[in-house]
């Protein structure tokens, strides 16, 4: 769905400028000082404060404008947490798979306990494109089994569901998670909770954008997906 808005209104650069600069650095392990030089080389001169700015608008905005356009994923859930450092300390990054390594959702949260826990299926479960999952695969973490059975009486979640705590079976969500560490590293951390949280949304949008889970994408097609994103703003790529 297009928004009637315009995002860019009052920016110095051309939308274009900014829609390439934002969809790289999502989606490559580089810091703003160095996605800085990418577009001097070319006669653009963007201070990295600006492409930090950029990001903490459009990352968001990129998130809420594909979400609409995701592939079904399947039933059999791979759950998992993974850490992220913010101004110092690490918080606890949730994130879900499917059997074929499609994301089904994410949640960044200050605490890794049932509450958060809860709060991540209920995200999750709420989206357009998860179905009923006919399985929940987890690690040895306390809180799951009582979150799941806490989420079925009050029939938040489908009763058949089945949860499995089988560690060996979430090597596919673990192996997915290093998308996102390469993605953080450069940057050494956020400063801020409210900045982690918009950036990864742009790391986990356009990851699943790079897996092929938009229709209107293949996997990888770079091009394709310059057309798509320009499209959703109502541009021309």
């Amino acid at each position: 769905m297009r928004s009637k808005k315009t995002p860019f209104k009052g920016r110095q650069f051309t939308t274009e400028v900014i829609l390439w600069t934002v969809r790289w650095y999502l989606q490559f392990p580089i810091s703003y000082r160095d996605l800085e030089r990418m577009p001097a080389d070319c006669g653009v001169l963007v201070d990295h404060t600006t492409l930090f700015r950029w990001i903490q608008a459009y990352a968001p905005e990129l998130d809420k404008r594909i979400r609409p356009h995701r592939r079904l994923t399947t039933g059999s859930w791979r759950v998992d947490e993974t850490y992220v450092k913010v101004k110092g300390r690490w918080v606890y990054l949730y994130r879900a798979v499917d059997a074929r390594g499609q994301t089904i959702d994410f949640l960044l949260s200050a605490k890794r306990d049932a509450a958060a826990a809860r709060r991540f299926f209920c995200k999750a479960l709420k989206q357009a494109h998860t179905v009923n999952p006919r399985t929940f695969t987890v690690d040895k973490n306390a809180a799951y089994p009582s979150v799941t059975r806490t989420m079925k009486e009050a029939g938040e979640r489908w009763r058949f569901a089945k949860l499995r705590q089988v560690k060996y079976l979430n090597n596919i969500v673990e192996q997915d998670h290093r998308r996102i560490k390469r993605l953080v590293r450069p940057g050494l951390g956020f400063k801020s909770f409210h900045t982690a949280r918009r950036t990864i949304a742009g790391y986990e949008i356009l990851a699943m954008v790079g897996k092929g889970q938009v229709a209107a994408i293949p996997a990888n097609d770079m091009p394709a997906q310059a057309t798509f994103i320009a499209g959703l703003f109502g541009i021309a790529a």
